[in-house]
């Protein structure tokens, strides 16, 4: 058991005008309810720490000196996808390196945050995920600027891989400015009987934002599950979606989004599933808010079926909050900010699969806040 020194190192770490910052994207400062922890600020790595036994928590250069891991390094996302990958294969700053062994599970989340202090500056981190055979692991990086951030980008290329009957939850939560510039690049793959879910949470304001990560159901009975929720404000640009290739018998997959736009915010939404093999299924939903008569929401699905036998579906709707409603609840007392509150928050209230207790808790506040802040 750690003494009370040990268990305060991280929080020491952390200037307090960040712990606000870094506590709305989910980092838990004291690590109560928390398997592992790593925090890099900027290019330096201030904390690395697991605390279950079976995990590995550790920056991504240890552990490429460490392991061989050819296997995984640049497997799963080329280093050729665009310039900001090869940016990031030519000079990474770090990133983490996280790993649960054969038939470990672990209850509690490891975190992991990536914050950028320094103005007009870029991060481009480097991360591998592994969720070794019939393993269990939750995840959730939080990525955060201090509020008044003017320029900064960041770029994070994470690959993932779910071995056989091995589960991953991967919970994402961006806390930006209008400053700054976002650049993911993401892929999973995911081996028979393996489950990944993926949670992104972005209710900041951001100057640009651009993401599309990818699954690959390669095992039969793989199953890959996106949810995403997106507030977008002030004159952020967010480009957001995810795709899932169904490439094995029996895999499935479903990408689920809740997309508000206000002020002069655009968000392209999208989503795409790929059936590449028979008796595969997939569900693709979007469903937007507008706000703002200067806000915009375009919603793109695709499906793309390469074999007889596919399931694939989709449902999309974009639209205002519709004055019966809200007339509807006024006559039962509420004031009219109260009524669309009350609806703003009903429509975030999605039911995110795949987290431990203390988690979605802490998500569900999160998406309480958001709400309050529309108005």
């Amino acid at each position: 058991m750690a003494g009370e020194e040990e268990k305060g190192k991280l929080f020491k770490e952390v200037p307090a005008e960040y712990r606000g910052r870094m506590l709305m994207s989910g980092i838990d400062l004291s690590e109560k309810e928390r398997s592992g922890s790593f925090l890099q600020k900027d290019s330096n790595i201030l904390f690395s720490r697991a605390k279950h036994l079976g995990l590995e928590v550790m920056s991504i250069d240890e552990a490429l000196e460490k392991y061989e891991l050819e296997d995984y390094s640049w497997k799963a996302v080329s280093s050729d996808v665009d310039g900001y990958t090869r940016a990031t294969e030519r000079n990474p700053t770090h990133g983490v390196f996280i790993r649960v062994k054969p038939h470990v599970k672990i209850s509690f989340p490891v975190q992991a945050c990536f914050f950028i202090a320094k103005e007009r500056s870029t991060q481009r981190v480097h991360n591998i995920i592994i969720a070794e055979e019939d393993s269990e692991l939750h995840l959730i990086t939080g990525c955060a600027v201090p509020e008044k951030m003017r320029s900064a980008v960041h770029i994070g290329i994470t690959e993932s891989f779910v071995k056989r009957n091995a589960k991953l939850s991967f919970t994402m939560i961006h806390n930006w400015t209008s400053g700054v510039g976002v650049r993911p690049r993401t892929a999973t793959i995911i081996e028979e009987n393996g489950t990944f879910i993926s949670n992104y949470i972005c209710t900041e304001p951001v100057k640009s934002l651009q993401m599309y990560p990818t699954a690959y159901c390669v095992g039969e009975n793989a199953v890959a599950s996106f949810h995403s929720i997106l507030y977008g404000s002030g004159r952020s640009k967010m480009d957001v979606g995810a795709r899932a290739v169904l490439s094995a018998r029996n895999s499935r997959a479903q990408i689920i989004s809740r997309v508000i736009a206000t002020d002069n915010a655009e968000i392209i939404s999208r989503g795409e599933l790929v059936g590449e093999k028979s008796d595969v299924k997939g569900h693709l939903e979007c469903r937007g808010l507008i706000l703002s008569d200067n806000a915009s929401i375009h919603a793109i699905p695709e499906l793309r079926a390469e074999e007889k036998d596919v399931e694939l579906s989709h449902e999309a709707a974009v639209g205002k909050i519709a004055e019966e409603e809200i007339r509807y609840l006024m006559a039962r007392g509420l004031n009219e900010d109260e009524a669309t509150s009350f609806i703003i928050k009903g429509f975030l209230s999605v039911d995110i699969k795949g987290l431990p207790p203390q988690l979605a808790s802490s998500v569900k506040r999160m998406m309480r806040m958001s709400a309050e802040k529309v108005l």
